[in-house]
């Protein structure tokens, strides 16, 4: 009897995650993927003040991709908003070397540049900071943070004790050059199905799957936060 049920767990398991998949593949022919994450990144974010503390909350090692955009961005709000301090988490002491690094790269004076090297996630980040630097609790603040964090990185600062918070999500730019391509200009064999103008399948399906993962994993991490009652 047990293993019987333990079979039918087992089935009743895959024909979800075969169902789940299958709703996944639709919805990667859609924009949805696209404007969840954009609803992720903007939705609590708007603010109309000039910052006092630009808080970059760090992604994966360095050089990354995820790293580099938010430093790109970190970057760029520090040169319109001068006065402002920085302030890098990240728990590895090589990366936030690195970080800083870049920034001073970019014309970023160091003295303006600090760190939190303690917090191994958002809440712990979050802590870290009200305590190492209480004056920022109360000041004007700017999360930067991939698209998808800043919803979950607002909520969790906000429940940590700041009071005024905005975000700059790192979203990348588009490409605004048609990609289509004429295949019988590049040779090859004839009988293989032409994919030159079809950039859903070459990139957009793609685009909108690996959106759709991260969107779904951070749909997770809100719904663990809500119940551990960190936001």
């Amino acid at each position: 009897m047990m293993i019987s049920k333990i079979f039918q767990f087992i089935k009743a398991f895959f024909l979800g995650l075969g169902i789940l998949m299958f709703i996944m593949c639709l919805l990667a022919f859609t924009s949805l993927p696209y404007w969840a994450r954009y609803s992720l990144g903007t939705y609590k974010g708007k603010y109309n003040f000039k910052p006092e503390f630009i808080i970059m909350l760090g992604g994966n090692g360095m050089p990354s991709e995820d790293n580099l955009i938010r430093l790109y961005y970190t970057a760029e709000l520090a040169e319109k908003n001068k006065p402002a301090r920085i302030i890098l988490a990240h728990p590895d002491s090589i990366v936030y070397g690195k970080m800083k690094k870049e920034l001073m790269v970019r014309g970023i004076d160091s003295t303006r540049i600090s760190f939190e090297t303690q917090g191994k996630n958002t809440r712990a980040e979050a802590l870290n900071i009200a305590a190492i630097f209480p004056e920022a609790v109360s000041a004007k603040v700017i999360i930067v943070s991939s698209p998808e964090h800043i919803y979950r990185s607002i909520l969790v600062f906000k429940k940590a004790g700041f009071t005024n918070i905005g975000a700059c999500p790192s979203f990348e730019n588009g490409v605004s050059v048609d990609l289509s391509y004429d295949e019988t200009k590049l040779g090859g064999r004839k009988h293989v199905p032409d994919v030159g103008n079809n950039l859903i399948m070459r990139y957009n399906f793609w685009s909108y799957f690996k959106l759709e993962i991260t969107c779904l994993r951070e749909y997770t991490a809100l719904g663990y936060y809500y119940i551990k009652g960190w936001i």
